[in-house]
């Protein structure tokens, strides 16, 4: 297994510091693992960030981006930052809810969010980066911030118009939280992965599909079958949690945990900034094509879709003490942003 393997090298990827005073070798070195794979438009973005903190550290810090896989497979990148085999990742929490289901409530909570400025805002002055903390510490982990790759894009061959359409639609979803929501609201999920959606579509295997962001669906071709496509989505808006070794994060002076703070803040907008800026391009293409009809969902149906994932956080919220504790935080913050109407502790 990758993650044993890599023990064995697990002091070569520790901190190193310049010893000489002619010397060009940066104070701390570190490895990140990326959950994006090398051709993604996101890794490009993410290479960005890291040169930024290099800049912006006077170069006291070079970080390293890796690919998907690239040490350790995409679910054990957070023991292997914890154990030190990684010194950071840039990744979907929801990987993790196999080690507590608070994990995917605060990666990818499905149906919450209407805009990637909504979730940012519960992140980082809703309770959010608290709450991430008090989950992955424990791991050996520090959460320094959030970012998002924009709410995702919904493929249908069928036209959708609200919540009533996804009766029987027979669609792709990740497993866990999006399948229990999608089941609930009516749809029949099944479980594809990503590499197969394009074939299944083509073919009328599945008639819909929770993928990814327009722009990238729209690249890969997607639309000459899934031509009703809903965007921006209602449903599912993953984080990207960047994170670190907790030891190292200790050991870091202030000036350079403020400096990875302020650069993840600004990596978030930029993320988001530049995807929303694709879409917005392909979306244009898309309506340009008369084979292609873009529909957006109404407010009321959106809201119909949140109360009906609403059920669903609510049941996880009882499958650990972490999981409640997310539940009533963003409930209640949803709530203060006029998100949610009424109260929503978990009882």
């Amino acid at each position: 297994m990758k993650l044993q393997t890599a023990l064995a090298a697990a002091a070569a990827c520790a901190v190193a510091v310049a010893t000489g005073p002619a010397a060009q070798a940066a104070e701390y070195e570190w490895t990140f693992q990326t959950s994006a794979q090398a051709g993604d438009n996101f890794f490009k973005i993410e290479q960005a960030w890291a040169d930024r903190v290099e800049t912006m550290s006077d170069g006291r810090i070079s970080i390293e981006i890796l690919p998907v896989g690239a040490v350790v497979a995409h679910n054990e990148t957070l023991t292997a930052v914890g154990s030190g085999i990684l010194q950071g990742h840039m990744t979907d929490p929801s990987y993790f809810a196999g080690k507590d289901p608070a994990f995917a409530m605060l990666g990818n909570l499905v149906g919450a969010w209407s805009d990637p400025d909504q979730m940012l805002k519960f992140m980082n002055y809703g309770g959010g980066k608290e709450l991430f903390n008090e989950l992955v510490e424990p791991y050996g982990v520090h959460f320094v911030g959030a970012a998002a790759t924009g709410l995702e894009a919904f493929l249908s061959t069928e036209p959708l118009h609200g919540v009533d359409d996804l009766q029987g639609l027979k669609m792709r979803a990740p497993e866990g939280m999006v399948q229990e929501v999608f089941a609930r609201a009516g749809a029949t999920p099944v479980n594809l992965p990503g590499s197969e959606v394009y074939t299944s579509l083509e073919k009328g295997v599945i008639e819909a599909a929770d993928y990814t962001v327009f722009s990238t669906n729209h690249e890969l071709g997607m639309h000459k079958f899934a031509n009703y496509p809903v965007y921006p989505g209602f449903h599912s808006l993953p984080v990207v949690d960047v994170s670190i070794n907790k030891d190292i994060w200790d050991g870091l002076p202030q000036d350079l945990k403020t400096i990875l703070e302020v650069s993840v803040r600004d990596f978030a907008r930029d993320m988001v900034q530049r995807l929303e800026m694709a879409d917005a391009k392909a979306v244009a293409e898309a309506r340009a094509n008369p084979d292609i009809t873009v529909t957006d969902w109404p407010a009321e149906e959106r809201a119909k879709f949140r109360e009906i994932a609403r059920g669903v956080w609510k049941d996880w919220a009882g499958r650990s003490e972490m999981a409640g504790k997310v539940y009533d935080r963003v409930t209640a913050h949803m709530t203060e942003v006029g998100l949610l109407e009424g109260g929503g502790a978990s009882e």
